[in-house]
């Protein structure tokens, strides 16, 4: 089977990146032929088993003024790229636009952007009539619901992100640790929370007085970051020391905190029509053997076992945030006992069965 994939630069920094890398790697090992098609400024990746590489499509990360435009400029050029394809998959949804109308392909909804380009001002007729072409898969089933909300009568189905746990079980370089530790990972903005579980913090703290916060990720917002510190601060001067933002961090440094940490937690909010698709992180945090903390009403719902790999609690609640904390730093049983599943459940998200289930879509193809 040869498959045409239409995406962002496959690397660690974004989401669309990271999931086109892991699957083009699973579907090689089953056999597939992946020729990705990506964005000018992509650099190739040597290690990737691709049978072509093209760089024709305008960037997304970051996005640019009159994309829309330049994705429909680039139809010609992605039209001679997909012509001996057997499927056409496009990964970063705004990409979708590229694809001649004469193909039928196959669309991964992540989250928030397949919504969003069906409002753009101009445009949005154009993407609903190619999605109306396409398969959707969701990354999970609130992904799902807002995509047919935006676009009501989608053909869809719900396959959610892959995790590689091997590569999660690895210890890493072990940071030194004092007390206990929260792990937070993501880009740290609004949506994710961080400012929830900083506030959240205080309460923590108040029952387990040592107790601290890592937060690993792009902190290229540092409005954000300083205002989460000055509210910290104004409210309880000692707190600020408590939360440590580490930025992007190498990789045998990520792996250590995942292993050295007591809880994962990022209690994310949905902010206007901007939500967690699915939220790989908490099952990376789960095949590392951490309990997780995650919110409902958005994607984590599928990410967490609640009550079996970690628990769900309701948005911008640092009450609800503390108290599932608190009962985690309080019992090292139940620690043991949540980690352990989540390690059997990020096992059932393996790479190589996502695949699988790709695949099976990819039959229904035409």
């Amino acid at each position: 089977m040869r498959v045409a994939m239409l995406s962002a630069t496959p690397v660690d920094t974004h989401g669309w990146g990271r999931y086109t890398r892991d699957l083009i790697m699973a579907l090689a090992e089953q056999g597939a032929k992946i020729d990705l098609i990506t964005s000018i400024d992509a650099d190739s990746d040597p290690n990737l088993p691709l049978s072509s590489y093209s760089r024709i499509l305008p960037s997304l990360v970051p996005a640019r003024r009159y994309t829309s435009l330049r994705l429909l400029a680039a139809m010609p050029a992605v039209s001679r790229h997909i012509a001996h394809a057997d499927v056409v998959h496009v990964i970063a949804e705004p990409y979708v636009l590229a694809v001649p109308p004469t193909h039928r392909t196959i669309v991964t909804a992540h989250g928030t952007y397949l919504p969003l380009t069906v409002q753009r001002r101009g445009f949005g007729a154009l993407y609903r009539q190619a999605y109306r072409r396409s398969t959707v898969i969701c990354v999970s089933r609130y992904t799902q619901s807002a995509v047919l909300a935006a676009v009501p009568g989608l053909d869809t189905t719900v396959i959610t992100n892959g995790v590689d746990v091997a590569r999660f079980q690895q210890l890493g370089t072990p940071p030194i640790k004092r007390s206990p530790v929260v792990l937070a990972v993501g880009q740290i903005k609004p949506r994710k929370g961080f400012h929830v579980l900083a506030r959240a913090m205080r309460l923590v703290r108040q029952v387990v007085p040592d107790a601290e916060v890592v937060f690993i990720g792009d902190k290229s917002d540092t409005t954000y970051c300083e205002r989460i510190l000055a509210d910290l601060a104004a409210e309880e001067p000692n707190l600020s020391h408590a939360v440590h933002f580490l930025g992007r961090v190498p990789d045998d440094v990520l792996l250590g905190w995942y292993h050295a940490a007591d809880v994962f937690a990022l209690p994310a909010v949905n902010i206007g029509n901007q939500f967690e698709g699915f939220g790989l992180v908490y099952l990376e945090a789960s095949a590392a053997g951490l309990p997780t903390v995650g919110t409902y009403g958005c994607g984590a719902e599928d990410a967490i076992l609640d009550g079996e790999t970690g628990f769900l609690i309701p948005q911008n609640d640092e009450a609800a945030t503390a108290g599932a904390i608190i009962k985690l730093l309080q019992d090292s049983a139940l620690r043991s006992r949540m980690g352990m599943r989540g390690i059997e459940y990020a096992r059932e998200h393996g790479w190589d069965k996502i695949a699988q289930r790709v695949r099976e879509v990819y039959e229904t193809y035409g």
